[in-house]
C-alpha cells in the first residue's frame, strides 16, 4: 500500500525525526510512504515554487491509497491535502497525541481517528489498520 502521510513541518526539521520513524513502522510492515517534507522538499534542500509544490503534492495524494494525517499540530495544508483525499474518494487516517484536538470537519472526512499516547499505540493501530 502507498501511503501519503500529512503532517506539520518545520523549516529547522524538529519533527524529521518523528516523521522518519513513522515511515520506517510502515515500511517494515511492507509499505510506502510519501511524505513532500522528504520526497519533494529534499529536508529543505529543494524550494520548488509554491504551484509547483502543490501540484506534486496533488498528484502524489492522488497515487496514494491512504491519507495518514498525524494532527498533533495543525497546519493549513493538512487540511488542503485532506479535502483533496476526500474528493478523490481516498481514505483518511487521522491520528494525534492523547489530549489533542481533531476537528469536527476533519472527523467528518476521516475513515479512522486514534488518539495515542506512545509510538507502541501507533504501531499497534497501524497493525490493525494497514495490516496487508
Amino acid at each position: 500500500m502507498r501511503i501519503y502521510l500529512s503532517l506539520q513541518y518545520h523549516p529547522d526539521q524538529r519533527n524529521r525525526p518523528w516523521i522518519e520513524e513513522i515511515s520506517t513502522m510502515l515500511s517494515e510492515m511492507g509499505h510506502t510512504t510519501f511524505c513532500p517534507a522528504r520526497d519533494i522538499q529534499d529536508w529543505g534542500g529543494v524550494r520548488p515554487s509554491p504551484a509547483e509544490f502543490m501540484q506534486r503534492v496533488f498528484t502524489e495524494i492522488a497515487a496514494s491509497n491512504a491519507l495518514l494525517i498525524d494532527l498533533t499540530e495543525k497546519g493549513v495544508g493538512i487540511g488542503i491535502e485532506a479535502g483533496f483525499a476526500h474528493t478523490r474518494s481516498i481514505p483518511i487516517i487521522t491520528v494525534a497525541q492523547t489530549g489533542c484536538d481533531i476537528s469536527r470537519t476533519l472527523q467528518g472526512i476521516s475513515s479512522k481517528i486514534y488518539w495515542y499516547d506512545s509510538t507502541a499505540d501507533l504501531r499497534r493501530f497501524f497493525d490493525t489498520v494497514f495490516a496487508q
